[in-house]
């Protein structure tokens, strides 16, 4: 993740909660009131969310001190500490929450992505996402795949280009579409065209696309349009697949298999943030 974004994001997350201030631990903590809060697992999954929980209480307070008994992308289990962070309690009650929705949120896209993945268990074909995630969080949703052993595709609408049906639709073709774009993106820009057709497949092929995309194509009929696509191209299919029927497509070939549901329908894992008293405190 880009640090200075992630740093920019958590203030932003930190204002929009904090306000002016924290009427209730403001109220009753004094500011040299010292403590340690634990964050624990209530469920199985894979952790994510290491430099939410590092980066997140140092910008509260430089001097909170945090341990971290955990790794991105590790399994974690029920009952297990995750990390502990200790120092004034009044910036470890201001920081958890928005600390934990992250860390839950992130861990629960990881914990499906892996689930997916292994679901599909193919050699071969990859599982990626998509841009349907959060507004504002995609940075964070897209490394919580990648931690889970998925791939990213493309960040937005900047970094590569897709040519969907609508696209093809107002430009008239699909050799219309790419010729328009060959014509003005450079050359490090790769171009997907997304098919549903035999023909519109071979005109995919014909116009030189770098990826092609079968889009809600059963495997019978992605087992047939692949033998139409020569070695140099990248192969993706989309639409349609969930976890329920990803196995059905492990047998297709395709390169990449790409699901929304990795960071629109996952469950957030159960972590909590429980106080840890000292038995002097007893």
């Amino acid at each position: 993740m880009n640090s200075l974004k992630l740093r920019s994001q958590l203030e932003e997350f930190f204002i929009e909660d904090i306000g002016e201030q924290d009427l209730t631990t403001d109220y009753i903590f004094s500011d040299d009131t010292t403590g340690k809060i634990v964050f624990l697992s209530k469920d199985e999954g894979v952790f994510c969310g290491e430099e939410i929980i590092k980066n997140g209480f140092h910008l509260l307070n430089n001097d909170l001190i945090v341990e971290l008994f955990v790794k991105d992308g590790q399994a974690i289990e029920k009952g297990q500490e995750l990390a502990h962070v200790s120092g004034k309690i009044a910036d470890l009650l201001k920081g958890e929450r928005v600390v934990l929705n992250l860390v839950q949120r992130m861990s629960g896209i990881a914990t499906l992505t892996q689930k997916t993945v292994h679901t599909l268990d193919s050699g071969h074909t990859k599982v990626c996402d998509t841009r349907k995630t959060t507004p504002g969080l995609r940075m964070l949703e897209k490394y919580a795949v990648r931690c889970g052993g998925g791939f990213n595709h493309r960040f937005g609408l900047y970094d590569a280009v897709m040519i969907k049906d609508n696209h093809i639709s107002f430009a008239g073709s699909i050799s219309k579409a790419v010729e328009a774009v060959r014509k003005k993106a450079g050359h490090m820009v790769k171009v997907e065209v997304e098919v549903e057709t035999e023909e519109q497949v071979l005109e995919a092929v014909q116009t030189g696309a770098d990826v092609i995309m079968f889009d809600n194509r059963t495997p019978d009929e992605i087992k047939e349009f692949i033998k139409l696509v020569p070695a140099g191209i990248i192969t993706e299919a989309s639409g349609g697949i969930q976890l329920a029927n990803i196995a059905d497509y492990r047998d297709t070939g395709v390169d990449y298999i790409s699901l929304g549901l990795l960071t629109h329908s996952y469950k957030a894992l159960d972590i909590s943030v429980k106080v840890i008293w000292d038995k002097g405190d007893e």
